[in-house]
């Protein structure tokens, strides 16, 4: 197992998201790179401890990528906003990822790379060595589970493109006829994201 850890704005969302992901082990709530020791919450909330709510991910190299958990990453965050994420402002909602491997730089840069010739600006997203990371309380963690109306400034509806791309890969993988391959996409997204009308999801 190995482990990256992103901050992507409330961890709650975040941690939900990978937690869905094929091939990660694990996803936990915590807070990084900041001053001092095992901060709270409410230390972490008055943004003078220098931490970033962050999602730390253990997952299978064999079964997925550091490259695509973090074109995953890019997904649910808006890289162009400076310490904030949906209604969430602040420093502790600032966005990064932050690696323990220093030969992990190259992968991730990459991605960023890409990231910024797709928005066509520079990224507000830090990429960090991990200085410290350290749980957050339990009350934070699978918040969504235990709290299935809660906030989230992630949408609803990734979650469910999340197992689509996912399913579509198990579906498409050593499918090389280009016609079954969009056949095939075509049924599973009309079966699993129910359009009412023409661009609309229900």
């Amino acid at each position: 197992m190995k482990e990256i850890y992103f901050a992507a704005g409330c961890f709650w969302g975040a941690q939900h998201f990978f937690a869905g992901v094929d091939g990660v082990k694990e996803a936990v709530a915590g807070y990084a790179n900041g001053k001092g020791e095992n901060p709270s919450y409410e230390q972490v909330y008055t943004d003078t401890t220098g931490f970033a709510e962050t999602v730390r991910v253990s997952y299978d190299p064999g079964r997925v990528s550091l490259k695509e958990l973090t074109e995953l990453y890019f997904t649910i965050i808006d890289p162009l906003s400076l310490n904030r994420q949906g209604g969430d402002v602040g420093t502790r909602y600032r966005t990064g990822v932050y690696y323990t491997d220093p030969a992990e730089r190259a992968i991730i840069e990459a991605v960023f790379q890409a990231e910024e010739k797709r928005v066509g600006a520079a990224l507000a997203v830090e990429l960090e060595p991990l200085r410290n990371f350290y749980l957050a309380e339990e009350r934070h963690q699978d918040y969504l589970d235990k709290n299935p109306g809660g906030y989230c400034h992630v949408p609803l509806k990734t979650f469910r493109y999340l197992r689509l791309y996912q399913d579509l890969k198990l579906v498409l993988e050593g499918e090389p006829d280009p016609i079954a391959r969009m056949a095939n996409t075509a049924a599973m997204v009309h079966e699993r994201m129910h359009f009412s009308g023409p661009g609309s999801i229900a």
